[in-house]
């Protein structure tokens, strides 16, 4: 916790001054007992009118102070807590854009939705409570005993144990609350994670009539989050009526034996009253302090997990070249598993030189997008070493890896222009991003809309048609100018036609740029300079179209049956 209150040290001296005022707010309130104990043994009995009202006055006047430098010092904890919270979330973001992909996987992205949005506002709430009541209510509670000793201090004594028990009470209700809070907030990372995939998949989920078990799923994941959270609520809840029954009954207590000492002549019956007005006083101030212990709880417990994604280490350091690649693009003896099980790669070797074309080919699940994943970065090998651009990929800046352009199968479009969503962010000339859109056979619908590039593209790419998204895409990846392209199933979308005139004006306005284009259909790698078949992680084979054709019985066939089955 110990990272997340270090955002307020930049905030201290603000702090410091609203702590300043709530401290003033909690000795004026202290006063007015006083004030009052003065009318009822001094002024009354004395019919000294005159007093009454200057005791009352002065009352009213510390009153009306307490109650604007409580509102000050409010205003200034909620202002506080609104930038520190807003600095936090800001770094959480930030990190969470820089964790490696193999992280991704470890947080979710459910869980880090849900860090981003109810951590952060737990934390927030903790930051502002604390500030509000984390003074003023133990001022009050420990100037209510220190008065109360100077004035009775048999009757402080009852008091004074009351309080004890009842912060005992809060610190084991406490303890055994912020354990639950935790798996509380697990809870709601499934049911937000059930949320995406339902809104990610709607239209598969729809056309196969899948609602009933959908809701299902979020109803066993609601149910599941309800009953976690019931049970850290159980637990906190227990708080206040154990601290109303202990602070009862000390009220009872103190009017007991304060009746006894009066009948005794060991007290004036006014100070009964007084001791009254410090016991309510404390009362509501440690009913306050129990509040601000829940807020810590599950501020607590929130700000382990944001400090989980704050703290979580570099895990693609780059690293010094140490010898010279030999090719452009290759691995040597890469192996990798997303699991640590089974390899979803293994003993993967091949080299491509500059300017070169890589195809892949393989079944689903046969490790094609691993492989580009591996070239990109996006994970790291866990044996053999991976070559790009001439160098050992774990040598290459973000700013070198930044060079590269790919196209993966479930991108996305942003909501927002055409030219924004192939500019993507990079502030590119309007002639880069044409030129691209021709190359990617984007230009010709891009001209038939209304707008032309300005035309406003719907969340991911509701109002474009597959193919049309996926050429924008294309230009994407190519508007940059990139040293290596990595298509991955860029053409699925796309008509025989299209994808022809694709790969001719990749081979006219692309020349001397290495390649990487992974797809189903073998008319898409003929081309390629080197054609990798992969099986279940391995590569069965590799070579030209012209090798593989004569060489690898899969690939034959899976070439004959693309052509209509003229070759059975």
């Amino acid at each position: 916790m110990g990272t997340v209150l270090g955002y307020l040290r930049p905030y201290s001296r603000r702090v410091a001054v609203g702590v300043s005022v709530k401290f003033a707010a909690a000795v004026l309130e202290l006063l007015i007992p006083l004030l009052l104990e003065h009318i009822i043994v001094v002024s009354v009995p004395a019919r000294d009118l005159p007093s009454i009202w200057r005791s009352g006055g002065l009352m009213a006047a510390l009153a009306l102070g307490a109650a604007l430098c409580n509102i000050t010092a409010n205003r200034m904890a909620a202002l506080v807590s609104m930038e520190v919270t807003r600095n936090l979330r800001r770094d959480v973001y930030s990190r969470t854009q820089r964790l490696s992909c193999a992280q991704m996987d470890r947080f979710t992205e459910s869980s880090l939705v849900s860090r981003l949005t109810n951590d952060t506002y737990n934390v927030h709430q903790m930051f502002d409570k604390v500030q509000r009541g984390g003074i003023r209510a133990p001022m009050l509670v420990l100037g209510g005993l220190i008065l109360t000793f100077l004035l009775e201090p048999a009757l402080a004594a009852v008091q004074l144990a009351v309080s004890l028990l009842t912060f005992f009470t809060i610190w084991r209700v406490t303890r055994r609350g912020i354990p639950r809070y935790a798996q509380a907030q697990s809870a709601a990372d499934t049911v937000v994670r059930v949320l995406q995939e339902n809104a990610s998949g709607v239209r598969v989920i729809k056309a196969l009539a899948c609602q009933g078990r959908e809701r299902t799923r979020f109803e066993a994941a609601n149910e599941a989050s309800r009953q976690r959270e019931e049970e850290a609520g159980t637990v906190m809840a227990a708080a206040n009526p154990l601290t109303d029954f202990i602070l009862n009954s000390g009220l009872v207590l103190v009017v007991v034996v304060g009746a006894f000492r009066v009948q005794a002549g060991a007290m004036d019956p006014g100070r009964i009253v007084t001791f009254l007005s410090y016991f309510a006083l404390i009362q509501n101030a440690t009913l306050g302090v129990a509040k601000i212990f829940l807020r810590i709880s599950k501020g607590a417990a929130s700000a382990k997990r944001l400090e989980e994604v704050l703290l979580s280490p570099e895990d693609q350091p780059v690293l010094p070249p140490d010898r010279t690649a030999p090719a452009e693009l290759g691995m040597e003896d890469v192996s990798f598993s997303y699991l640590g099980v089974e390899p979803d790669l293994d003993g993967v070797s091949f080299t491509l030189q500059k300017g070169e074309t890589l195809g892949v080919l393989g079944p689903t699940g046969s490790g094609k997008t691993t492989l580009a994943a591996l070239l990109l970065r996006l994970y790291d090998a866990g044996e053999g070493t991976v070559y790009v651009g001439g160098r050992d990929v774990k040598s290459l800046s973000r700013r070198d890896l930044r060079r590269f352009g790919a196209v993966f199968q479930n991108e996305s479009l942003l909501n927002d222009t055409i030219y924004e969503n192939i500019s993507f962010l990079r502030n590119l000339p309007r002639e880069d991003v044409i030129a691209a859109a021709k190359t990617a056979q984007a230009w010709d619908f891009i001209q038939a809309l209304p707008d032309g590039l300005d035309t406003h593209v719907d969340i991911r790419g509701a109002n474009l048609s597959g193919g049309q998204r996926q050429r924008l895409l294309i230009a994407r990846a190519l508007a940059g100018k990139p040293d290596l392209l990595v298509l991955d199933s860029a053409d699925s979308a796309l008509d025989y036609r299209t994808a022809a005139a694709l790969r001719e004006a990749l081979r006219r306005d692309c020349s001397g740029l290495t390649m990487v284009v992974i797809s189903a259909r073998v008319a898409s790698l003929r081309d390629a300079d080197r054609i990798l078949v992969l099986e279940e992680g391995r590569i069965a084979a590799q070579g030209s179209h012209e090798e593989l054709m004569e060489s690898c019985g899969r690939y034959r066939r899976t070439a004959e049956l693309q052509r209509g089955g003229e070759g059975l």
